[in-house]
């Protein structure tokens, strides 16, 4: 009777891990590959380059992001700000800084893929060749436009920067959340970039080709519109490229109220599209489109704390065969773990940072409820608290 319970208890825990598993040991592992050069690519003239910056309610921080583009881009670009449904001096701010401004007023059309549809219908009336996406809150490195704009006139479809959440408080929590972050927003996406697969778009310091935006136009108004349009991108066999080398940064919310509403949204809108998606990327893999099994894999994968506390009671399970497998799969995301530390600052310091992950799992366990009622809700653009 005990047996059977195991067996069955086992199956569960190790089909729900098994998805996220295989995501973290296949791009993990790929990291030691060399660096891919861009191939067979038909090279493209990007002269007008647009910068667009979705905002709501962002004047305390607009300025600073107006002020690092037009350092980067140096006059090579239109920095068009979108101050959509804003009650606040977001337009006033972004102009004084130096970028044009589209206002944007429209309560029914709440949610941060109707700003970017209307940047990038202004952006393609002025004859952009190029359109690229960049938060309001966030700042970029010096040779982030000039990275680019080579990535896309060598052929690039879509390329996705790297992006860095730093965190800038000493709570464990946040240094924890920094550090699971950079290995979603930089490990993850730099592996599939070096296996030869999209590597993914991550909401923040991405760009589009004017040609693969009229193929494959942005019909995305999720609250994770970014990961809806890549899925998009897939389907028309569209791959996007990493930039490891041009960097967008933003902070991860100070207060625990902005970072569990951000949290939420994103973890919930993620189960939202995965119900939505996960059968027709299934569809496509049995038709014999086998490059998606990566992306299916990552969509069905669960959270890296939900996932961590799975595979440590399927490593307490007294069945030797499911006791290897849920101590090998700990290996692989201590691994990833490993790594993510070690491409982010203050390696020796984040790595006791993890003796608190405990208290981070506990924490996330309790943001379930708000997970879930987030997965159901319509995509609303709620500003993190800061």
């Amino acid at each position: 009777m005990n047996n059977a319970i195991y067996i069955s208890l086992a199956v569960v825990l190790v089909l729900a891990t098994l998805p996220l598993v295989l995501e973290l040991l296949i791009v993990t592992s790929a990291l030691f590959l060399p660096r891919r050069k861009p191939r067979g690519l038909q090279t493209q003239h990007i002269g007008r380059l647009t910068v667009i910056v979705p905002a709501h309610n962002e004047e305390l921080l607009i300025a600073r992001c107006v002020t690092s583009l037009r350092a980067s881009a140096n006059d090579t670009a239109r920095i068009l700000v979108i101050a959509h449904n804003c009650s606040d001096n977001t337009a006033i701010a972004a102009q004084t800084a130096g970028a044009e401004v589209l206002v944007f007023a429209d309560p029914s059309a709440s949610g941060k893929g109707h700003a970017l549809r209307m940047g990038f219908a202004a952006a393609m009336n002025e004859g952009a060749d190029a359109v690229v996406i960049v938060d309001a809150d966030s700042t970029v490195s010096a040779n982030f436009i000039p990275m680019v704009r080579e990535a896309l006139g060598e052929g690039s479809d879509v390329v996705q920067c790297r992006y860095e959440m730093k965190s800038v408080t000493d709570k464990g929590n946040s240094g924890l959340a920094s550090l699971a972050f950079r290995g979603f927003t930089f490990i993850r996406p730099l592996g599939r970039d070096r296996l030869g697969l999209s590597a993914g778009i991550l909401g923040n310091g991405f760009a589009i080709s004017a040609r693969t935006l009229r193929e494959v136009p942005y019909e995305a108004f999720s609250v994770v519109e970014d990961l809806e349009y890549h899925l998009h991108l897939l389907l028309a066999k569209r791959r996007v490229r990493f930039i490891e080398d041009a960097v967008v940064s933003a902070e991860l919310p100070v207060s625990r109220s902005g970072e569990v509403s951000q949290r939420s949204r994103w973890e919930g809108g993620r189960i939202r599209v995965a119900k939505m998606w996960a059968l027709p990327l299934l569809k496509q893999i049995l038709r014999g489109r086998f490059s998606l099994i990566e992306p299916l894999l990552d969509l069905a994968g669960l959270p890296l704390a939900f996932g961590v506390s799975a595979l440590i009671a399927v490593s307490l399970i007294p069945l030797p065969a499911v006791r290897i497998y849920g101590l090998l799969s700990l290996a692989i995301v201590f691994a990833h773990v490993l790594l993510a530390a070690w491409a982010g600052p203050h390696f020796f310091r984040t790595l006791r940072l993890l003796a608190l992950s405990p208290f981070y799992i506990l924490w996330k366990f309790r943001l379930v409820p708000k997970l879930l009622r987030a997965s159901q809700a319509e995509a609303a653009w709620i500003r993190t608290s800061r």
